[in-house]
């Protein structure tokens, strides 16, 4: 406590060239920089952000209760005070709101969730900091040590080139928001259908409302109920879905009576493919695996990989995935390809919410917030109205 107190309060400016900015750079560009930095004699202070657990932030930001705010500090903040390698980072921002940011490839959702989860049950029945809390009477500045870095002209023009990329690339990133009690998981249970794949149906009613097609379709599923499981892919966008995405895209709405068999008909297929993808069934992560294979021996690749549908199936327009946990209030990620979406969502028991982000002017995220909102109510009226 003492020593966080004592870097909260210190009053140096920051530096005029922070190496941060580096870990947002292309990977090969960071490592060529870092080679540079271990030359000009900064291997010490290199080793002791390597060998922490993780990193804490603290941003001298006010975000209030505005999600796009929330979002963009997050997220990616200004990038001078994170270190986006690390595993993960606890950020805080002055008005005492905090998140984790963390780095994708050494694990999942689900684990972020379980620390999440724990902290907030720890901090509920056994804080140990709480409002009223002292520093101990210590002098802090004997276990605080700054990091001070030897930079070559080269590093500082790296640095502020590094600096232009990243944000040129925030420049364009936009979020919207949307929070509804239209739809939740209590009315779903009593409906008897998936509240996940009403989330799913949502999204493809919603882009097939603003651009008349379906396009390829990413939710994340775990599959740690086997050792060093990781992740396989649900692909929600099926016949099912588009059936029902065009049904109500015409002038005449069908009776509610034939709206609600075809739910009932998405619900159960996507409960299928979700229990595949968690059994390990699914048939992504083996045909990524079986590219890779290939790639490594050389060679002209089989047609499979070169054919234009493996392409674009694999270009995910819809990137989605969903923490569920009291714990959390939110959680978001850029899309993962420039001319799409990427869907953070959540329903709990009475409300659904989704962040979504998109590049600018790639993709319209206001209007696609107008239509998942129609979407939702859609769904909703079906279910509820004889």
């Amino acid at each position: 406590h003492a020593c966080i107190s004592y870097i909260a309060k210190d009053q140096t400016p920051p530096p005029k060239y922070p190496i941060a900015i580096f870990s947002s750079e292309n990977r090969n560009t960071w490592a060529a920089c870092r080679a540079e930095l271990l030359a000009a004699g900064n291997e010490a202070a290199l080793n002791a952000i390597d060998c922490a657990a993780f990193n804490i932030v603290f941003d001298d930001v006010e975000v209030g209760s505005q999600p796009e705010k929330i979002f963009h500090t997050f997220l990616y903040g200004n990038g001078k005070n994170r270190w986006f390698d690390k595993s993960f980072s606890v950020i805080f921002t002055s008005d005492g709101q905090g998140a984790l940011n963390f780095e994708h490839s050494w694990g999942d959702g689900v684990a972020v969730m379980s620390y999440f989860n724990e902290v907030a049950k720890d901090v509920q029945e056994k804080p140990s900091i709480h409002p009223e809390s002292v520093p101990a009477n210590i002098d802090a500045s004997q276990f605080v040590r700054r990091l001070e870095f030897n930079l070559t002209s080269n590093l500082e023009a790296a640095i502020n080139k590094a600096i232009q990329t990243y944000e040129t690339n925030i420049s364009t990133l936009q979020v919207n928001v949307l929070e509804s009690k239209i739809l939740s998981k209590n009315l779903c249970k009593k409906y008897k259908v998936s509240p996940d794949a009403m989330m799913q149906l949502g999204f493809q009613v919603a882009y097939y409302l603003q651009h008349g097609m379906v396009v390829a379709t990413y939710e994340s599923c775990s599959t740690a109920a086997f050792k060093h499981g990781r992740t396989e892919t649900i692909r929600p966008a099926t016949l099912e879905t588009t059936e029902f995405a065009k049904a109500v895209s015409r002038s005449q709405l069908p009776s509610n009576a034939d709206l609600k068999k075809l739910i009932m008909e998405c619900s159960k297929y996507h409960g299928m493919l979700t229990k595949e993808a968690a059994m390990g069934q699914g048939f992504d992560r083996h045909l990524f695996g079986l590219r890779k294979l290939a790639e490594a021996q050389g060679g002209r690749m089989p047609d499979l990989f070169i054919d234009p549908a493996y392409a674009k199936i694999n270009h995910n327009i819809l990137s989605t995935s969903t923490l569920p946990s009291a714990a959390i209030s939110f959680g978001g990620f850029a899309p993962v390809v420039r001319d799409g979406f990427g869907v953070g969502y959540q329903i709990q028991d009475d409300w659904l919410g989704l962040v979504l982000s998109s590049y600018h002017p790639h993709r319209d995220g206001a209007g696609f917030i107008e239509c998942a909102e129609k979407a939702y109510k859609i769904i909703h009226d079906a279910l509820t109205n004889p």
